[in-house]
């Protein structure tokens, strides 16, 4: 009866709250302006390890990293152990810890049973007769709203609470809790309320705020009510924040802390490589939206060093059993290597803390301009959003970029070098951040058309940077090391200086030129240029509705490298301003030697060869097949995915490595492509394949979507044999020849 009675008061409250529009905020998404940033604002878990020589690591680390507050966890004997060794050497060195408590799963699970219960009362007077004076708060539990992590049923975790609340209370401590993981806000309503009712209420609201983290942490959460109705009710980060900010003060909480977020790598890696770099990214993005929430005390990243989500890569060991959300237990080692998230999360720390927050100074969804001013500058934090690109006039003024200094997302100055000035101006701003600082009495306004370049994508983590160029008749976008070369590239291939192909250069010429010429940041290698000659009649009227041809093919290949699927580097695009003439657009990529096209191959064993270009085709068979299931599992549609367009070259020992070329066709799907689609582009790529060899090729690249090529399937590819070869028999008519023209 006590557990319904306690359930059915749980419930009660989240009705009410429901009732009375508690979950709602019209305007929460929006950043209010005005409010300081706390000098300690970012903190983050460490963990101690058996060997002493780690406590000293850590303390070295933590000093570079700029950070005012840890986050150590104690469970039983961890007081006489590694975490006890090292917490007093955190307090000795200043830091402001967060002394996290909690009970083992499996004692959680027997609350609130007797036994239990006296075990973690005398865990808790231990321990805080020990360290309590050490600490800045006390936390205590653990994502008690994952029972498969923490093992609390309602009532356990209440009796668990009621003993902490008594001994923390006892001392004069600051008490946290009850740390909630994600964004539920039932659970923080629910057991808010439970525990005013009981006289129970922590001094700190704690819940673990993540964000849509393998996507991007602004975006509107679209697991609250669906992908369709998530740009209508608006729940970002920012909405998140400030709802379980009021919800905590309701109750009568008012102090907002999340102590521990973070991305594991392997998430990201799911739909991105580059899962380092995009944990940096998304760090950066993350700490500041919290920054101007204004709902926050501080926010914590979860572990120092961890090799799966830590700013520090400590080796590769197996997981525990229980997340490090919920049990941030030891660290390893042997070696410490600090990831570009630890370089982001320390030039977010000189920057920020301690500021005032302006506002957000742009609207719309794809661009985010974050203004900070504390007493010697302004500083402007600006991203896009993934993929996205946005050109620095476009957003400001030329007097206000004349004083301009820039920083990178890991805090490295771009600007007040020669080197990079020439160009400076024209940086593009992508989804890796940019501090734009200017002196305190400058107030740069931000463009109210400001917003991302329409129809481009960028590969922002492609090596180099991105500069937008634009004069009265031309526009296009170089990727360079720096200024100097970006002056270079432009001077090279700018329309007016690019000229044609030359007979000697020129690798083809029909619907499009396609020509090769040197590329002037290496004397010794090539550019592949590709321009546009002739359109037919439906295209003429169809692709004027798109971007250029030379945009699209740097689209294609961004995304293809964004998605870890090989490509040739894209150099630049350049186009006519107006749009008039559909040939006026060049796309450069380098240019890649030494490689066999899989149609090339694919004649070769449809002629009988068991191997061609030193590649047997059951090898060439398989990873083809896996290469393209990846490729169509990250959403890439290719619509072109003929065999010689397929690149393919060996590798490390028994591997391959596959390039696609002729990328202006792509369609890009948000999750996987669809079954018919992906169909439509092996079609396309087995074509010039032997009967059996398809059926080799089909049966392993169906076997990794648990499929069978059906007699349906075949028919459709027997409908495309047949369409190609009527197609090849019109293309020698005089009546083609005459559409053509």
């Amino acid at each position: 009866m006590s557990t319904l009675r306690t359930g059915t008061r749980f419930g009660l409250a989240v009705l009410r709250a429901l009732l009375r529009g508690g979950f709602l905020y019209r305007s929460g998404h929006l950043p209010p302006a005005g409010h300081h940033v706390p000098d300690a604002f970012t903190g983050v878990g460490v963990a101690a390890a058996a060997d002493p020589a780690h406590d000293d690591l850590q303390l070295e680390h933590l000093a570079r990293l700029g950070v005012r507050r840890v986050r150590i966890d104690f469970t039983y004997g961890d007081a006489d152990g590694p975490a006890g060794r090292l917490c007093p050497k955190l307090a000795a060195a200043g830091y402001r810890i967060n002394l996290h408590l909690l009970q083992p799963f499996d004692e959680a699970r027997r609350m609130p049973g007797p036994d239990a219960a006296e075990r973690w009362r005398s865990f808790l007077a231990d321990t805080l007769d020990r360290y309590g004076t050490l600490a800045d708060i006390v936390e205590i539990t653990s994502t008690v709203n994952r029972r498969r992590w923490a093992g609390y049923r309602l009532e356990g975790l209440l009796d668990a609470w009621r003993i902490a609340h008594d001994e923390v209370r006892r001392r004069g401590l600051t008490l946290a809790g009850p740390s909630i993981t994600d964004f539920e806000p039932i659970y923080n309503v629910g057991l808010l309320s439970l525990l005013r009712d009981c006289g129970q209420l922590p001094d700190i609201h704690t819940d673990n705020l993540f964000a849509e983290r393998a996507i991007r942490p602004e975006r509107w959460d679209h697991k609250i009510l669906g992908r369709r109705l998530a740009p209508l009710i608006r729940f970002n980060l920012v909405k998140k924040a400030r709802l379980l900010a009021r919800i905590g003060a309701q109750a009568g909480v008012p102090r907002l802390v999340s102590p521990a977020a973070f991305w594991t790598l392997p998430r990201i890696e799911r739909r991105l490589p580059d899962s380092e770099q995009k944990q940096a990214d998304y760090l950066t993005r993350y700490f500041v939206l919290c920054a101007a929430s204004g709902a926050l005390e501080h926010a914590g990243w979860g572990p120092l060093a961890c090799h799966r989500e830590g700013l520090i890569d400590d080796g590769a060991q197996p997981y525990p059993a229980l997340e490090r959300i919920t049990h941030y237990a030891s660290v390893t080692g042997p070696e410490y290597r600090p990831r570009p998230a630890f370089h982001a999360l320390a030039a977010f720390n000189r920057l920020i803390p301690g500021s005032i927050y302006r506002g957000r100074l742009n609207h719309g969804q794809e661009l985010e301009v974050h203004a900070f001013e504390n007493g010697t500058r302004q500083i402007h934090v600006v991203w896009t959003t993934n993929a996205r690109a946005a050109a620095l006039p476009d957003l400001y003024d030329t007097a206000a970029l004349a004083t301009v200094r820039i920083f990178d997302r890991d805090g490295g100055e771009l600007s007040g070098t020669p080197a990079l000035e020439t160009r400076l101006a024209t940086l593009a701003v992508t989804e890796k951040p940019l501090y734009l600082a200017w002196p305190a009495d400058q107030a740069p306004a931000v463009s109210p058309a400001a917003a991302p370049l329409p129809g481009l994508a960028v590969h922002a983590h492609g090596g180099g940077l991105h500069y937008y160029y634009r004069d009265a008749a031309w526009h296009g976008m170089v990727r360079a090391a720096d200024g100097p070369q970006a002056d270079a590239l432009i001077h090279a291939l700018h329309p007016e200086h690019v000229g044609g192909p030359r007979e000697a250069d020129t690798l083809r010429h029909a619907r499009n030129a396609i020509w090769t010429l040197p590329d002037p940041r290496n004397p010794a290698a090539r550019l592949a240029v590709k321009q546009p000659v002739k359109h037919h009649l439906h295209k003429k009227l169809l692709d004027r509705l798109k971007p250029s041809k030379a945009r699209r093919s740097w689209n294609g290949a961004c995304e293809l490298l964004r998605r870890g699927l090989g490509s040739a580097a894209p150099v630049a695009w350049f186009e006519q301003r107006s749009g008039r003439d559909l040939t006026l657009n060049w796309y450069t990529c380098e240019y890649v030697t030494g490689q066999t096209s899989v149609g090339q191959l694919f004649s070769a064993y449809a002629r009988g060869e068991q191997a061609h270009a030193g590649l047997a085709a059951q090898t060439v068979y398989a990873q083809l097949a896996a290469f393209l299931l990846r490729m169509h599992g990250r959403g890439i549609f290719f619509r072109d995915l003929s065999g010689g367009n397929i690149l393919v070259k060996p590798a490390a020992p028994g591997e391959l490595e596959f390039a696609l070329i002729d990328t202006a066709r792509i369609r890009l799907y948000p999750q996987g492509v669809p079954l018919r689609r992906r169909l439509s582009d092996l079609a396309r790529a087995c074509h010039k394949l032997h009967p059996e060899g398809r059926e080799a090729f089909m049966a392993l690249y169906l076997q990794g979507l648990g499929r069978r090529f059906t007699p349906l399937q075949r028919a459709g590819f027997a409908f495309y044999d047949l369409k190609a070869a009527l197609k090849r028999r019109l293309r020698g008519t005089a009546l083609y020849r005459k559409l053509k023209r």
